[in-house]
């Protein structure tokens, strides 16, 4: 037990810090290797001390025992070497000086196909501000599964300045950085940043669609490393080509990382579109070399480039960015215009119908197809008419009647 401890201690010491790795590593060998020996010896002291006691007139029984199972060992042990020497094919000759017999070929594994080992230690911190919508979450968590190299954090709180996130990465042994940073509960900001020299990158994310809402059929390895696709434009404008590189250094997984597959089954596209950097992931297919998009995607409109990480000097601003408070500001505007035109209509139509009418004069063919109606002569009544005796329903009297009858029967019966 005590070795397996401190076998585990060397383990966690190996997975600390690069600089006091291997001598950390030879100390803790050198103390396994003593202990190991201190373990033996005091086995043998124990063994001695059982035969000295069997041999004493105390333990008789248990020397005995203890001496049976020596000599078993003993012929175990003459019995294993002389199948060994059979099998190798040696003989081992009376009285001589016995050779060495030589172990049995055994199955060696394969060494693994990448030999290489791990130089660029990159590491990206993906963590956000507090305040995100569950669609932000879910892009986070989508951008670290795709990325091995990534590592996560709590959330920042909004009282803390940005500066802080240079400490936090410096904590988690981070270079790179993608901070996604909530306003408003509305509008979502991204930070890319080279952590702690610069240079750093705001963009406003828009059009976010996650891996679970977009349902594609399309899919990749998990932790396989992409192709990176980025557009010409890149290429023609300086702040582009810093850019490009910003996203090389970020969204490229590094070669040989403990956490990646060495495989190739998927590509990250970058194209400009509209003055914006449009993000998509698709699947590479083997048989034809066709895409399939797998997801997420989301459309990044650049605000400025800072020569430090998370300020500093301002290296590029983009001139068409339009804020989100500018842009739904302007959207009310359009919508109270409109408004206000519908309600000039309608004062205007008022207007109208309360104008005086212009008379027109009248024409005079409009009698030529007029045919006069036949006068009726007027009768002048001078008697009163008689009043019609109001006349009830038949069938009621009909029922009087034979009421009145049956009544008149049964009288004179009974008379």
């Amino acid at each position: 037990m005590a070795g397996q401890r401190e076998r585990g201690r060397t383990g966690n010491t190996a997975g600390g810090s690069t600089r006091t790795g291997t001598r950390a590593l030879g100390k803790r060998a050198q103390e396994v290797r003593s202990h190991s020996r201190e373990h033996r010896k005091c086995d043998t002291g124990n063994v001695t001390r059982e035969v000295e006691h069997a041999s004493s007139g105390h333990g008789m029984a248990w020397g005995r025992m203890a001496a049976k199972r020596k000599r078993g060992a003993l012929a175990a042990g003459k019995a294993k070497r002389a199948r060994s020497a059979a099998s190798a094919g040696e003989a081992v000759p009376e009285g001589g000086p016995r050779e060495r017999s030589v172990p049995p070929q055994e199955y060696s594994i394969p060494p693994p196909v990448s030999q290489g080992k791990w130089k660029n230690k990159e590491r990206v911190l993906i963590f956000s501000s507090r305040g995100i919508n569950f669609r932000t979450r879910h892009l986070m968590q989508d951008l670290r599964t795709l990325m091995p190299h990534s590592k996560a954090d709590t959330k920042m709180d909004r009282k803390d300045q940005l500066f802080v996130i240079n400490e936090v990465c410096e904590m988690k042994n981070c270079n790179k950085c993608i901070f996604f940073e909530a306003k408003k509960k509305q509008d979502l900001y991204m930070w890319l940043s080279n952590t702690p020299q610069g240079p750093s990158a705001k963009f406003l994310v828009q059009n976010v669609h996650t891996l679970a809402e977009l349902k594609m059929t399309g899919n990749c390895l998990r932790g396989s490393r992409p192709l990176l696709s980025f557009d010409p434009i890149f290429d023609q404008e300086p702040h582009y080509a810093l850019l490009k590189e910003l996203f090389i250094q970020i969204f490229s997984t590094p070669q040989y990382h403990p956490k990646s597959q060495p495989f190739v089954d998927h590509v990250f596209t970058f194209t400009i579109t509209d003055e914006r950097i449009w993000f998509r992931n698709y699947q590479i297919i083997e048989e034809d070399a066709s895409l399939v998009e797998i997801g997420p995607r989301f459309v990044l409109n650049l605000i400025k480039i800072f020569q430090g990480s998370f300020g500093g000097p301002t290296l590029y601003e983009n001139p068409h960015y339009q804020s989100p408070n500018m842009h739904r500001r302007l959207v009310r505007l359009s919508v109270a215009a409109k408004f206000r035109e519908k309600q000039q209509v309608k004062e205007v139509q008022k207007i109208k119908k309360k104008g005086t009418k212009v008379l027109v004069e009248e024409d005079p063919t409009e009698v030529v197809f007029e045919t006069p109606a036949e006068e009726k002569p007027v009768e002048i009544q001078l008697v009163k008419p008689e009043t019609k005796p109001i006349v009830k329903d038949k069938k009621k009297l009909r029922k009087i009647q034979r009421k009145k009858q049956k009544k008149l029967f049964r009288t004179e019966g009974s008379a």
